[in-house]
Order: structure tokens, then C-alpha cells, then sequence
């Protein structure tokens, strides 16, 4: 058995394609093939069935799959320990982030990296929250910036901030009167949601007690990913939306006048680095982690007198 046997076999599970996976592999279909035959030979048993298609898993294949993925997150940590040693924050560092945190973190956050540490290469992803836990977990993310609690095993969080959720109104209704607002000022007027997927619309249904999107005067329903895109349709149709403050920090006069704060406590949500429990990179995950803390502003560094928003459910 060797770590190269193991890394095609985790290539299969991953693409569920032999051919995929030697692509991945950078190696012939023939000689991924015969590596990951040769391993079944020497234990016995097989881990693919590969009459189906795409090709799956045995039951005793997917417990060897896991167990190869603990092994080679082990194995990696050699090179870690070296790169420690070295006091050294190089190579590659593989980063999913939720989508409504992206555009208003990483701007400032990725210039300072690359200055800090130019042997540090960046990849970064905008995913939902369950993409960047199955990535998290298959092994092709390093770490996750996303909301949070999360009931998840075998993934460790740091919190980083807590933001909080601020009113974006209409001129066109009377509640724009209104310095700030509560959660039964919006309970009648027409609120924007991002579409299902995203984390941020069960935190604001749980916030607005709304159990579904209502459906604007003339009989359409827009659904939408992009917190711009919302904020535009309350300018262009009326309505309401809610936005992550760190949102609103780019905003000019004229948008800012739209922006209502909720009365305390104030709704927030909860922003963590995700890790898995047996991660690797810790000097690169530590930096990117410090360099989060340092563009974020301060007072976004504690929940005191506001209610962290959970989930739909």
C-alpha cells in the first residue's frame, strides 16, 4: 500500500469517474486503473464497483476511502511540520467563502496577504455554506469563511466577527420616515430574500418570523443570489431588503440614506473560520485568520446587546 495507491483511490471517490480522476492525477486512465487493482489485490477486497456508473464505492470501500483521507492529512503534516520549522507561510492555501461575505472581506483582506506573504499562494471560492462543508470535508478546501453556528461533526470553528443585519428601504413607503426599526415595522411591506441555498435567507426569515418569500404586487417573484441585485430592486419596485453591515460600509450618501439600524438588541450574525478537526497548513490557516482580524473593524469584534441570528429550519 502506498500514499500515491491512496490519493487515485480518493480521486475516484471524489470524481466517480476513473478517467476524471487520472486527468486529476496528471497520469494514464491504464495506470490509475492498475495502481488501485493492485491495492484491492494486496487487501483483499474491492473498494469500487465498477458495473455502475458513475462508478461508486463498496460498503467496506467507502470505510477504506475515510481512512485513506485521515491518512493522507497525516502524511501531509510532515511537510508542515518542515515549513514550521522554517518559520515559513508558502505553498498553497485553498479557501471557500460564502457569497455575501466575499465582495465586502476580501477586496482590503487579499491585498495585505499577498503583501505579507508572497510565497503564499491564494485560492479562493465562493460557495454556500453545505459546498464549502462537502469541500471542507472531501479534502479540497483548507479552510471556510462562513456563518455560523453550524451542527456539524468533525469541523472546528473560530469566530472571527459578528455583523450586524441593517434595513435597506424604499423612498417610496412610509417606513423610510423611520430613523431605525424593528421587526414588526417590516412585518407588512414587501421584503427581498436571497434564494434558497443561501444561509443568510434562513437567518433573516428567522428574524422576520416570515416562513416563505411574499410575492410582489403584479404576480412575480425574483430570485436572486447577489445582495446588489436586492438592493437595486428595492430602488426600482419598493420594498424592503435586509443587508450584512459590512455591506453598507462602500455605500455613498445617497444609499446610506436608505440604510435603517434595528433597535437593540440588534440582529447579527456570527462569521468563523471553519476548519476540519485534523487540518493542516496551521501556520497559513493562523495567518489568514490574523489578517481577517486586522481589516475587520472593532466593533464588529463583540456581540454584546445584539442576538446572533440562527438558521431556518
Amino acid at each position: 500500500m502506498t500514499l500515491v495507491q491512496l490519493e487515485y483511490v480518493i480521486a475516484v471517490d471524489t470524481y466517480r469517474s476513473f478517467v476524471a480522476a487520472a486527468e486529476h492525477c496528471c497520469v494514464t486512465q491504464p495506470t490509475l486503473s492498475m495502481q488501485i487493482q493492485k491495492l484491492e489485490e494486496a487487501i483483499g477486497t474491492k473498494i469500487f464497483d465498477r458495473s455502475r456508473q458513475p462508478v461508486v464505492p463498496t460498503e467496506i470501500g467507502e470505510k477504506i476511502i475515510r481512512q485513506a483521507r485521515t491518512i493522507l492529512t497525516e502524511s501531509r503534516k510532515i511537510g508542515e511540520l518542515l515549513l514550521e520549522e522554517k518559520g515559513e507561510v508558502s505553498g498553497e492555501l485553498k479557501v471557500g467563502v460564502i457569497p455575501t461575505v466575499a465582495p465586502y472581506l476580501l477586496p482590503n483582506l487579499l491585498i495585505e496577504m499577498m503583501r505579507k506573504y508572497p510565497k503564499l499562494r491564494l485560492q479562493i471560492w465562493e460557495y454556500t455554506t453545505e459546498r464549502i462543508l462537502k469541500e471542507l470535508k472531501m479534502g479540497h478546501l483548507d479552510c471556510g469563511i462562513l456563518s455560523t453556528p453550524l451542527q456539524e461533526t468533525g469541523i472546528s470553528d473560530q469566530v472571527l466577527y459578528y455583523e450586524t443585519f441593517v434595513a435597506y428601504i424604499s423612498d417610496k413607503i412610509p417606513l423610510y420616515q423611520k430613523r431605525m426599526v424593528s421587526v414588526e415595522d417590516i412585518a407588512n411591506e414587501k421584503l427581498w430574500l436571497l434564494n434558497e441555498g443561501h444561509c443568510m435567507r434562513g437567518q433573516v426569515l428567522n428574524l422576520c418570523h416570515f416562513k416563505h418569500n411574499q410575492a410582489a404586487e403584479g404576480g412575480f417573484e425574483y430570485y436572486t443570489g447577489s445582495l446588489e441585485t436586492l438592493r437595486r430592486m428595492v430602488d426600482v419596485n419598493t420594498g424592503v431588503t435586509i443587508l450584512p453591515e459590512m455591506c453598507v460600509l462602500g455605500f455613498d450618501e445617497d444609499q446610506l440614506n436608505h440604510v435603517r439600524y434595528f433597535r437593540s438588541p440588534e440582529p447579527v450574525r456570527e462569521i468563523s473560520l471553519i476548519t476540519t478537526q485534523n487540518f493542516v497548513k496551521k501556520q497559513a490557516v493562523t495567518a489568514f485568520k490574523e489578517e481577517i482580524l486586522n481589516v475587520v473593524p472593532e466593533r464588529f469584534k463583540t456581540k454584546r446587546k445584539k442576538e446572533v441570528m440562527g438558521f431556518e429550519v
